[in-house]
C-alpha cells in the first residue's frame, strides 16, 4: 500500500470513439488483473476514511477490499465489496465516482491529470467483481429459507436490493414488475454503453438462484390489488421508482417528434433487444435537440449519436461548471460528437399548424448568487432570445412520482409530491408497508435507492419477527 508516490492514476482505457459509437457495448476497457492490484496499492489506508464514511452512501469497505486486492487476495476482496452492496459490479459501472467516493478520497487534487489523484475506487470495483465472477466466486445467502415471504413491488435498484438483503436472512422476496423484464431502471431506463445488460441479468441470476421469486408484466392496482398482497404476504415494500418525466408549461402539441427521456431510451433499449418498440422513437438522420444537463439527458444525446442522428445538440440552462450530471459523461458526450449550448433556457416549444413540434424558443442566462439549495440562481437575460429547429426534441428535465390512487385508498399518506412518507425504518403510514429510493426521496441516484432497500430491508425483518415472537406469548 502507499504506493501513490511512486504509481500515478491510470484510468481504465477507452474504446476509441469512432468504434464505440458504433454500437452499445460499454466504453471502458475493465482493468487487468496486475492494473487492478497496483492502482489498489495506491491507498493511503486512512484511519478516518472519508471514502466510506462521507463519500458512500452505502458506507463500504473501500479501504478494506483495495487492500486485499493489492495483497493479491481476490476472495476476500470479493466478499467484502459484495458485504454492503447488493451489486457493486453495477454501482461500480454506474455511480457517480468523482463527486462520491473519489471525490471524498484523500488523494482528489480535483484533477485526473496530475499524477497524484484519487483512487479509481469504482474501476478496481468492477475489477473485482468481474474477475471474481470468471473464478467461480458468488455471493453469500442464507443457507436455509424461513417460511416467511415479502412482496416486492418494482425491480428496479431499490427493490433488487431489498431482495438481496433479505435472501441473506433467509426471508424469500416476490417481486412484482409491471415491465417485461426484471431490472427497472437498470434494464430501459440507462444505456448500454454505460451498463451492459448481461451484468444485470446475472445478478437477478444469482437472486434468483438464492430463492427469488419473481412475476413480470404484473401491475398493481390493475392485474393484482395491494390488499391481496397484504394477505398473501408478510410484508411489502414498495420500490416503484420517480419515472414521471417533467414536462415544460407549454400548450399540448401532439408527441410524435416530443419525447421524454424515460420512453425515448426504454423504446431504443427494446429495439436492440429485437423486441416490439415504437417506431417513432427512430431518430436515425434526423436532427436531434435533448433540453436538460443530468446524467438522463448524457444519456439521451449518447444512445441518438448511436441511433445514427445527424447532429445532436444538448441545451442547459446553467453553466457547464453547474451540470449536475458526472463529468465523464459530458466529456464522452463532447467526444462522440454532441453539440453544447449552456445558459440557454427553453421559454416555448415551437410548432408547425398542425401542432407538430418543430424545435424550441430560448433565452439566454447568467449565473447569479446562490439560492435556497445552494446552487447559483438562474437569471434570464431580456433581449437574447432565439430559436433552434429540430427534427426531434427530447426533454430531460427529471423525474417526479407517479401517483398511485391504489397507495391512498390502502391507507398510505404521501406528501404533497406524491413522494410515499417513511419512518427511520422505511415503513410507511400502513404497518407492514415498507418504501424506499425514489418513490420516498424523489428522483437521486441509483446507489441512494440501493441504500434504502437495504435499509428497508433491515426493517422489514425486524417487523416480520417481532411480530412473531408477539404472536408467540
Amino acid at each position: 500500500m502507499y504506493e501513490f508516490t511512486k504509481i500515478e492514476r491510470i484510468t481504465p482505457t477507452l474504446r476509441p470513439t469512432n468504434e464505440r459509437i458504433k454500437n452499445f457495448k460499454e466504453i471502458n476497457e475493465i482493468y487487468s488483473t496486475e492494473e487492478a492490484r497496483a492502482q489498489a496499492s495506491r491507498c493511503v489506508q486512512c484511519g478516518n476514511p472519508y471514502c466510506s464514511a462521507t463519500g458512500c452512501p452505502l458506507g463500504n469497505f473501500i479501504p478494506q477490499w483495495l487492500k486485499f486486492m493489492a495483497e493479491k487476495d481476490l476472495e476476500q476482496a470479493f466478499r467484502i465489496s459484495n458485504e454492503t452492496s447488493p451489486f457493486p459490479e453495477i454501482l461500480g459501472r454506474i455511480c457517480p465516482h468523482d463527486r462520491l467516493c473519489e471525490g471524498a478520497c484523500t488523494l482528489n487534487d480535483g484533477n485526473e491529470e496530475h499524477t497524484i489523484g484519487a483512487i479509481t475506487i469504482g474501476s478496481i470495483e468492477v475489477a473485482i467483481s468481474e474477475k471474481g465472477f470468471r473464478k467461480g466466486l458468488t455471493p453469500e445467502f442464507a443457507d436455509e429459507m424461513t417460511d416467511k415471504t415479502v412482496a416486492i413491488i418494482g425491480s428496479g435498484p431499490a427493490g433488487l436490493s431489498c431482495a438481496t438483503f433479505l435472501l441473506r436472512a433467509g426471508v424469500k422476496p416476490v417481486i412484482y414488475e409491471k415491465a417485461d423484464k426484471l431490472g427497472g431502471l437498470l434494464t430501459y431506463g440507462i444505456p448500454g454503453f454505460k451498463l451492459e445488460k448481461e451484468a444485470v441479468e446475472r445478478r437477478i441470476d444469482i437472486l434468483q438462484q438464492a430463492g427469488m421469486e419473481a412475476y413480470t408484466n404484473v401491475e398493481v392496482g390493475k392485474d393484482i390489488t395491494l390488499e391481496e398482497l397484504y394477505e398473501k404476504h408478510d410484508a411489502i415494500f414498495m420500490g416503484t421508482g420517480a419515472m414521471q418525466g417533467r414536462q415544460l408549461d407549454n400548450e399540448g402539441y401532439n408527441s410524435d417528434n416530443l419525447f421524454l427521456a424515460v420512453p425515448f431510451l426504454t423504446n431504443i433499449q427494446k429495439k436492440l433487444e429485437d423486441t416490439h418498440f415504437d417506431k417513432k422513437y427512430d431518430v436515425t438522420g434526423k436532427s436531434v435537440l435533448v433540453i436538460g444537463g443530468g446524467d438522463t439527458a448524457m444519456d439521451c444525446v449518447r444512445t441518438s449519436i448511436r441511433q445514427k442522428a445527424a447532429e445532436v445538440t444538448c441545451v442547459y440552462r446553467r453553466d457547464e461548471e453547474n451540470m449536475p450530471g458526472s463529468r465523464k459523461e459530458v466529456l464522452a458526450a463532447k467526444e462522440e460528437g454532441v453539440e453544447f449550448l449552456f445558459n440557454t433556457t427553453p421559454t416555448k416549444l415551437l410548432a408547425d399548424q398542425e401542432g407538430k413540434v418543430i424545435g424550441a424558443r430560448f433565452i439566454s442566462t447568467k449565473m447569479g448568487e446562490p439560492d435556497a439549495s445552494g446552487r447559483s440562481a438562474v437569471i434570464e437575460l431580456e433581449g437574447t432570445d432565439q430559436e433552434i429547429f429540430a427534427d426531434i426534441v427530447i426533454l430531460a428535465l427529471g423525474f417526479s412520482t407517479e401517483r398511485h390512487q391504489w397507495l391512498e385508498n390502502f391507507g398510505v399518506k404521501c406528501n404533497k409530491w406524491g413522494a410515499v412518507e417513511v419512518d427511520e425504518n422505511g415503513m410507511t403510514s400502513k404497518p407492514g408497508v415498507f418504501a424506499g429510493g425514489d418513490n420516498v426521496r424523489g428522483a437521486d441516484l441509483v446507489v441512494t435507492a440501493a441504500l434504502d432497500g437495504r435499509e428497508a430491508a433491515d426493517g422489514i425483518l425486524a417487523y416480520i419477527f417481532d411480530k412473531e415472537e408477539e404472536l408467540a406469548l
